[in-house]
């Protein structure tokens, strides 16, 4: 007999033979599901609870999922403006290939010659500060750059706007060709552009540049600003008007617009002339280099974004370094490099036979420069001795056991018993040459 749903009650609940429909059940099937809450269901179960963290542990990973993908855009929109800063030279690398027969070979794999070369294009943003925008551009620096295989060391060789070299035919910004001259070193950039600057320098000095950079004054300035600011040491006061630089004696902390007027200043810091300033751009670009290296600033993003934003900036490359990945395959390693393995020197150089305010390569000196660079071969600098040093006096003409080696260029690297590389006593001590490393500091 059915019973009905209202009679199936009792006081203990719902007669478990009968269904919530009334409908007999089957025997050895499983009861009705209890009304109301179950046990695991109430406020202070832990039930709840654990739906709550399922809650949680989604909204969480939908979060984390929602920020990974900021963070990824973010990230790829300062890979793309960091990209785009950098300006590509492709009539420059055209012009290149164009000569590509007459170019030195790559000797040693993995070292890398880079020419860095400094415009004072007056034009751009920024640059008209300093003068007419005359249409032209020349190489107020130029550096050629070479980085062992073993990105153990690097070398900077500085090379005289003013010394006299033999310039090849080079195409001219309208398309014209110029002719073959020997002249000065900055008008092969004047007449034909950073194409121009590598084939001189290859044919000087039998080195393959591998890449070529150029830099204005303002992507300059920006870098010393990105890095607030870098630490020289001053021997004495400084006021120059035409650079519009006053600084006090001791050391001071140079922002970009102070440091252009320093490594750019000549009538008011030493002696005037162009070896001097070289000189004081050495010594600055080895503070900056110990300032990037003491601040770990390629081993932290945060610190390093704005200092490549400002590096890539007003920035012209070859092709193969016009991108962020071409650049990190180039100083990829570079973290590690000691600073006292970073040298900065100038070629080997003395007043020009015919004209004193020219210079010319002082030989074997340069030829033995040249050959260590072109074999990835180590050399080391000393600091350069001025005339009429105590450190000089008394001393007689080079090779006659008077302690140095003289490069012609007024100044001599003291060889210093026991110390590596200050002289050549062998086939594997290093040839040593004037000059200064970036841990060197000037207030000592």
């Amino acid at each position: 007999m059915v019973v009905g749903a209202r009679h199936a009650r009792t006081s203990q609940g719902v007669d478990p033979a009968v269904t919530t429909r009334g409908t007999p059940r089957r025997p050895g099937t499983a009861g009705p599901r209890a009304l109301g809450p179950t046990p695991g269901a109430f406020a202070a179960g832990p039930g709840l609870a654990r739906r709550r963290r399922r809650r949680w542990v989604r909204r969480a990973a939908l979060g984390l999922a929602v920020l990974m993908a900021g963070a990824a855009g973010a990230g790829w929109a300062a890979y793309e403006k960091l990209n785009s800063n950098i300006t590509a030279d492709d009539d420059a690398a055209s012009e290149l290939a164009r000569h590509e027969k007459e170019r030195p070979p790559v000797l040693v794999p993995g070292a890398q010659n880079i020419l860095l070369i400094g415009s004072d294009s007056r034009s751009g943003d920024g640059n008209g500060r300093y003068g007419r925008d005359s249409g032209t551009q020349r190489s107020d620096t130029t550096i050629l750059l070479h980085l062992a295989a073993d990105r153990r060391s690097a070398t900077a060789a500085f090379l005289p706007r003013d010394l006299m070299v033999e310039v090849p035919d080079c195409r001219r910004p309208d398309g014209s060709r110029s002719l073959p001259v020997f002249t000065m070193f900055n008008h092969a950039f004047a007449t034909g552009g950073s194409a121009c600057s590598v084939r001189t320098v290859e044919k000087l000095t039998d080195i393959r540049v591998d890449h070529y950079m150029v830099v204005d004054f303002n992507g300059f300035k920006k870098l010393v600003d990105a890095l607030d600011g870098v630490q020289v040491c001053l021997k004495e006061p400084i006021d120059d008007k035409d650079a519009k630089l006053k600084l006090p004696a001791g050391k001071v902390t140079l922002d970009g617009e102070q440091a252009l007027g320093y490594v750019r200043a000549r009538k008011s810091l030493g002696d005037g002339s162009d070896t001097e300033r070289m000189e004081r751009q050495q010594r600055f670009l080895g503070a900056l280099v110990s300032k990037v290296h003491s601040n770990d600033v390629l081993l932290n993003p945060v610190k390093l974004y704005p200092v490549l934003d400002a590096a890539t900036s007003s920035l012209t490359t070859d092709p193969g370094l016009a991108s962020l990945r071409g650049l990190y395959g180039l100083v990829h390693g570079l973290g590690d490099l000691p600073t006292k393995r970073v040298h900065f020197l100038t070629v080997p150089r003395t007043p020009y036979s015919y004209n004193a305010n020219r210079d010319q390569l002082v030989e074997p000196a340069a030829r033995k420069l040249f050959a260590r660079l072109r074999m990835d071969q180590p050399i080391e600098v000393v600091p350069e001795v001025p005339d009429g040093s105590p450190s000089k006096a008394g001393s007689t003409a080079p090779g006659r056991g008077n302690g140095e080696e003289s490069h012609g260029n007024g100044k001599s690297a003291v060889v210093r018993p026991g110390i590596p590389g200050a002289h050549e006593s062998g086939p594997r001590t290093p040839p040593t040459f004037p000059g200064n490393t970036a841990r060197s500091d000037a207030c000592r």
